[in-house]
């Protein structure tokens, strides 16, 4: 059976992901949900397995942390005759053997791998204000999460899940770099917003200029924004959409702790709704989607909302048989 050969950026991809769970494993507030989730992504694929115990390896010998021993793991030994690229950023068994502690993490540090600096963030039921290790300022919107990672060539962010508000502190040798979704937001000192749900990421911009692509496999450093300037983008598209903000723009109410629907229809206020729910929304067809909604409502008793929803719009609420609330239009007389 021949081997599957990865990209670089998918080999990349899984080495960031091995680093990003040896330091959570780490923290004192790792959760038993979060090793049940490392122990899924570590048996998906023998690489993950061989990637992890490297990074382990790069750790243990630099003495950035002890060994970790998660109970819910179950290493799955690489194959023999799977070979690790040739090309790739750094030969670990080579650092770790030819060099000595503080070398083989300064090493790391040179060749991009190893970070210097990690920070997880992570908002429940209220806004979380934070300054990231290189200054940078951020808050976090409810139900939201992020990490952080400094390397020699860019400090990386990537939004796991919500929406965050960014003063990103200058630095034009060493960019700042949002991933969300399947794109990547570069910049080097201004202040945007990043909103995302599921697949589905808007970046708006307030200063200083910053570059989107919608897919950070592609090439080229994407389309610049400049401050007033919005774009959107969802999984699969090749480029983000561009278009134009105004003042007092709905896009930062949940700052203050309001999400402010502006006459949308339904089917584009939904994600905008099922972001603060445990249970999403869904909706029964075109025709229920094109109703529209407005109002100014907290962004703490969204389910409020939709409990009253039958009673703006004429509509009302099912539960299908996978138990999720599903939204119909009322049949016209």
């Amino acid at each position: 059976m021949s081997e599957t050969r990865l990209t670089e950026a998918e080999y990349d991809a899984i080495t960031e992901a091995a680093a990003q769970w040896c330091m959570r494993l780490h923290e004192p507030d790792c959760t038993d949900q979060e090793r049940a989730a490392f122990a899924v992504w570590l048996n998906a694929d023998p690489l993950h397995a061989f990637e992890y115990e490297a990074m382990l390896d790069i750790w243990d010998t630099s003495e950035h942390l002890p060994r970790p021993q998660p109970a819910a793991a179950q290493v799955v030994p690489l194959p023999r005759k799977a070979q690790r690229r040739p090309w790739q950023r750094v030969d670990i068994a080579a650092a770790i053997a030819l060099v000595a502690a503080p070398v083989a993490a300064y090493s790391g540090w040179q060749l991009g791998v190893i970070p210097s600096a990690y920070k997880r963030l992570e908002a429940g039921n209220s806004v979380v204000n934070a300054t990231l290790p290189d200054g940078s300022q951020v808050e976090l919107n409810l139900g939201s999460q992020l990490t952080y990672l400094n390397y020699k060539d860019q400090r990386q962010v990537t939004l796991n899940k919500g929406e965050a508000f960014f003063k990103v502190s200058h630095d034009l040798t060493h960019p700042f770099v949002v991933q969300a979704a399947d794109g990547r937001i570069r910049v080097t000192g201004t202040q945007f917003n990043v909103w995302m749900y599921e697949d589905q990421v808007r970046v708006t911009l307030l200063e200083g200029s910053v570059l989107v692509t919608s897919n950070k496999n592609l090439s080229g450093d994407g389309l610049r924004l400049e401050p007033g300037m919005q774009a959107s983008y969802k999984g699969g598209d090749y480029a983000p959409k561009i278009s134009q903000t105004y003042a007092n723009a709905p896009d930062l109410a949940w700052r203050n702790g309001k999400l402010i629907l502006d006459n949308l229809t339904l089917a584009d206020a939904l994600p905008m709704i099922n972001r603060y729910l445990s249970t999403p929304l869904s909706l029964a067809d075109t025709a229920t989607g094109q109703l529209r909604i407005g109002g100014v409502f907290n962004t703490k008793e969204i389910p409020n909302l939709v409990a009253s929803l039958p009673k703006v719009l004429p509509v009302y609420v099912r539960v299908d048989q996978n138990g999720q609330p599903v939204i119909n239009a009322l049949p016209r007389g």
